[in-house]
């Protein structure tokens, strides 16, 4: 069964092994849309940006939300930030993950078997036992080239959420220090076993660059795939297992520290 439905600026995939209320998943969209979008004059957030609203008095649910942005920026060492260059809080890189995380929790309390939701790009699929084959196959568009694919991936045991970064659609929107971040790589793939962390990490490599790449695929169980301006690409021994059978071109290692290994030639 396969619902399409669009929420937060884009569109939502949700399929399922047996019939489910859509209804349900999209009304978790909808109250994060409603509370955290910065282009909604009503929500809650906006009213914060504009003025209207003190955060020490706004709900619980804000409150929450951008505690636990703040500890991603502590956590990634600035990397990752709720704070936009003009002090705006700007909670857009991690709101869409909480709700997919939130809307999967409704989905594995239902009685719908396996799913797989993609969320503008991004994908959470139902959890499997660390002995499970692999899902179908997800392909990673090519950032240079956004009708084809670069590669193709496998999800496999305990992995569950794949997410994607970068510059490629969006021009250079992510920042470092007050600043546009200088976007070593026009986009970055992260898989990992939930979305919140695959989603805030995409983001923080394309801000923390190749400085930061290896640090953080050193403190998180991660997979990652990157590609810079020049079209060069970099995936980890994680990400190099995962590619699908047929999909992707196989990676070699490159010198220096062995987090990280070179794609292609």
């Amino acid at each position: 069964m396969r619902s399409v439905f669009p929420a937060m600026g884009t569109m939502v995939s949700l399929v399922t092994e047996r019939a489910v209320a859509a209804d349900a998943v999209a009304a978790v969209f909808d109250a994060a849309d409603r509370r955290f979008s910065l282009y909604r004059p009503d929500s809650e957030l906006r009213r914060i940006a504009a003025g209207r609203l003190r955060l020490e008095e706004s709900s619980p649910a804000m409150k929450a939300m951008y505690a636990d942005a703040l500890e991603w920026r502590q956590r990634t060492e600035g990397a990752f930030s709720p704070n936009r260059p003009d002090g705006v809080i700007d909670l857009d890189g991690i709101v869409k993950a909480a709700a997919m995380r939130d809307a999967g929790d409704v989905l594995d309390a239902s009685d719908c078997g396996a799913w797989t939701l993609v969320v503008g790009g991004d994908i959470l699929a139902s959890g499997a036992d660390p002995g499970a084959g692999a899902r179908d196959a997800i392909g990673v568009v090519d950032p240079f080239d956004r009708g084809a694919l670069v590669c193709s991936i496998m999800l496999r045991g305990r992995r569950r959420a794949v997410a994607t970064s970068g510059s490629a659609e969006r021009g250079d929107h992510i920042w470092l220090g007050g600043q546009t971040a200088p976007a070593d790589f026009v986009q970055v793939t992260v898989i990992a076993d939930d979305i919140v962390t695959a989603d805030v990490l995409a983001t923080a490599i394309v801000s923390a660059g190749r400085a930061g790449l290896d640090d953080l695929c050193d403190r998180w169980p991660i997979d990652v795939f990157a590609v810079d301006r020049a079209g060069r690409s970099v995936a980890t021994p994680g990400f190099r297992a995962a590619l699908a059978p047929a999909g992707g071109r196989r990676p070699r290692q490159r010198p220096g520290r062995q987090v990280a290994t070179q794609l292609g030639a």
